[in-house]
């Protein structure tokens, strides 16, 4: 049986982790984690090309052991797109292994979590006067993909409620075109 995987991505500072954690619980299954966050918490010197690269294989390795242990749906935290992202802005170009591997591994469902959300510190957040570039970025990132995306608004519970109602409407239909194959 084929595991839906949705995607919560977006810019720094939306909730992305949080909203994970929450959805996996929710659904009762487990997430991925971004292995960036704790790729970079280990840096003693600035992020390198080798860094992206190491991140891409990392997060794809994640992935590929978290998803047997899925229950129904995969929920992850942000995706590989994000070493696009910032190779493009970091270094002007992303790795070849990156843009061959992103249209063979597509996400069902992408959460794009908008930045409505005030600015949260944190040593590993670089641009918080940024959100909107970063923010349209991701848009013509997930375009460039075709990617099936909602966007995900709001504060606290409202936030939340928007996600699970998302995802109840995108495994309604999911389910509803396996039954009809």
């Amino acid at each position: 049986m084929q595991i839906p995987k949705i995607a919560v991505v977006g810019p720094e500072s939306t909730g992305k982790s949080t909203m994970s954690a929450y959805l996996a619980a929710h659904y009762h299954t487990v997430w991925v984690p971004e292995f960036a966050r704790d790729y970079c918490a280990k840096l003693t010197e600035p992020c390198t090309w080798q860094d992206e690269i190491n991140m891409f294989y990392g997060q794809l390795a994640l992935e590929a052991e978290m998803l047997p242990q899925a229950n129904k749906l995969l929920i992850s935290d942000t995706t590989f797109i994000t070493v696009k992202i910032w190779s493009d802005y970091t270094f002007g170009r992303s790795p070849q292994e990156v843009l061959d591997e992103l249209p063979k591994h597509p996400y069902d469902l992408y959460l794009l979590l908008d930045i409505d959300l005030p600015w949260e510190e944190d040593p590993l957040r670089d641009f918080p006067h940024m959100r909107e570039h970063f923010m349209q970025v991701w848009i013509n990132e997930l375009q460039a993909l075709d990617a099936q995306y909602v966007l995900i608004s709001g504060t606290g519970e409202e936030r939340y409620a928007n996600a699970v109602k998302t995802v109840d409407l995108f495994i309604s239909n999911f389910e509803f075109s396996i039954s009809n194959l």
